[in-house]
């Protein structure tokens, strides 16, 4: 399936769907953070360190993390600032600690094959700074296979602009359908199914093609 057939989803209608996910359908962002973890997790395929910033794309990421130690393909966590999680991603952090994984607060990047880049999301409009900058130019500067949550951490979802550092993602998983900047993104960009009602997406004005994940719950773009 090609980019130009569906529609995009911007910053604000994305807060929008989440809204109406749990409001009008009793779908807690918690619900859709798990799904978005266990697709990004059964898209890795080798040993990955997982690096996670500080917003719900952590979430994601923390996510993913605890599914890939079950399975027994987590390198490492590591997350920029823990102390400023919030709400589900705060609990994601939680229940990973939980289970014992310890969460490193700079990366850790020997043992993986793979690096899950979930620092930034939707809603960067300005170039990374400080450590955040540093954790993107270690990611381009390892060598290793780069799989991005959502949108490439640098990358402003809304224009395209790739800011320094952006980072250089051989696969992107968008969550849902793709975010404008993602049109024309070197590499590999797929979008997978989290469980939005598609008349979440209605009620925020973005009409998603009904039969969008009628063959599997993952499509190329």
């Amino acid at each position: 399936m090609s980019s130009s057939d569906l529609p995009t989803l911007s910053s604000s209608p994305v807060k929008q769907v989440d809204a109406l996910a749990e409001e009008r359908f009793g779908i807690p962002v918690e619900w859709l953070m798990e799904a978005a973890g266990w697709q990004v997790a059964r898209l890795v395929e080798s040993r990955a360190a997982v690096l996670c910033g500080v917003g719900n794309n952590a979430g994601d990421g923390l996510a993913a993390a605890r599914h890939l130690h079950r399975w027994g393909r987590l390198a490492s966590v590591s997350c920029l600032d823990t102390a400023r999680l919030r709400g589900p991603a705060a609990r994601e952090l939680q229940v990973l600690r939980g289970v014992g994984i310890e969460v490193e607060d700079d990366p850790r990047l020997g043992g993986a094959e793979v690096i899950v880049d979930a620092i930034f999301g939707t809603g960067l409009s300005r170039a990374p700074e400080g450590r955040f900058a540093e954790w993107i130019e270690a990611i381009n500067a390892s060598g290793k296979t780069v799989i991005s949550v959502d949108v490439p951490s640098g990358l402003d979802a809304e224009t395209g602009v790739a800011y320094a550092p952006t980072v250089r993602a051989d696969v992107t998983i968008g969550l849902g359908p793709p975010k404008p900047g993602l049109s024309g993104l070197p590499g590999r960009v797929v979008v997978a199914d989290i469980g939005v009602p598609l008349e979440a997406y209605v009620g925020a004005g973005v009409l998603v093609p009904p039969d969008l994940f009628a063959r599997g719950d993952v499509v190329r773009l």
